[in-house]
């Protein structure tokens, strides 16, 4: 796919895998709109956008308020005039035991992570059909691939959206619209300060630009996915899928101290 001058909306672009992709997009000269909800790191962000070159329309708002998948995506049209990729990243998590955690802390997760993005997808439907090259690109997680203890709502939702990918681009097919489904797994990011799993409870954690540098590979080769994790990640998505009740009993000598060290992860 050619990048230069493409209409590309990014969400959760003021920090992150966001930022890291809207940085690296940068390179090939797009007109990128960038939304989240702070003013200040998006300014950021745009500024270091048109630095490179490319164009940078801000739009601040909060993706879960009734109304603002369409705003943002008329705001998106008003700037540039289209549509051409839209990716869905965006994200909150909150770890913990199920039942130790609020009912809005649940809701919130699947609002951002699964309905903000559903409908926004909507929204730009119209638009990335006008272009011609239509894309979604939707940021799911390692932990959409394989479900991890004490991220049963956040699992939930990085599943779902993975799963409204895939149904969605065999909807689409052949109808000029693609879509990418990213798996990142433990990534240095915002979203993950205040959790403190590291390699013992099996979290290996790499830079956002590693993330959004085969992302965009993946956008230029028309790919399916995108599986961060290497040759470990996916031996461990094959034995998950073969013989799940092994992972259970791996996992299972990792529980307490993966406990002890995620019942405070929260970007809510």
């Amino acid at each position: 796919m050619e990048l230069k001058n493409a209409l590309i909306l990014i969400t959760g672009a003021g920090s992150g895998i966001g930022q890291a992709l809207a940085l690296r997009l940068a390179e090939h000269t797009p007109r990128l709109t960038l939304v989240g909800r702070r003013q200040q790191p998006l300014d950021e962000c745009a500024d270091r956008v048109r630095a490179q070159g490319a164009q940078a329309n801000v739009v601040t708002a909060d993706l879960t308020e009734p109304g603002v998948p369409e705003t943002v995506v008329a705001s998106a049209r008003a700037a540039f005039g289209g549509i051409d990729i839209l990716v869905n990243n965006a994200g909150n998590v909150r770890a913990g035991r199920l039942e130790s955690i609020e009912k809005s802390e649940v809701v919130a997760q699947v609002a951002l992570n699964l309905t903000a993005p559903i409908l926004l997808t909507r929204a730009a439907l119209p638009s990335l059909r006008e272009s011609d090259r239509g894309l979604v690109v939707n940021i799911s997680s390692g932990i959409g691939l394989i479900a991890m203890p004490f991220y049963a709502t956040y699992a939930a939702t990085k599943a779902g959206i993975a799963h409204f990918g895939e149904a969605l681009r065999r909807e689409l097919y052949g109808e000029g619209v693609h879509v990418l489904t990213v798996y990142p797994g433990a990534t240095s990011t915002p979203m993950m300060e205040s959790s403190k799993a590291g390699v013992a409870e099996g979290f290996e954690y790499e830079p956002p630009e590693a993330v959004a540098e085969a992302t965009v590979e993946a956008i230029l080769d028309g790919s399916l996915t995108v599986v961060r994790g290497g040759q470990r990640r996916r031996d461990m998505i094959a034995t998950n899928r073969e013989d799940p009740a092994s992972v259970d009993r791996m996992l299972a000598e990792r529980k307490p101290l993966l406990e002890k060290s995620v019942e405070g992860h929260s970007s809510l």
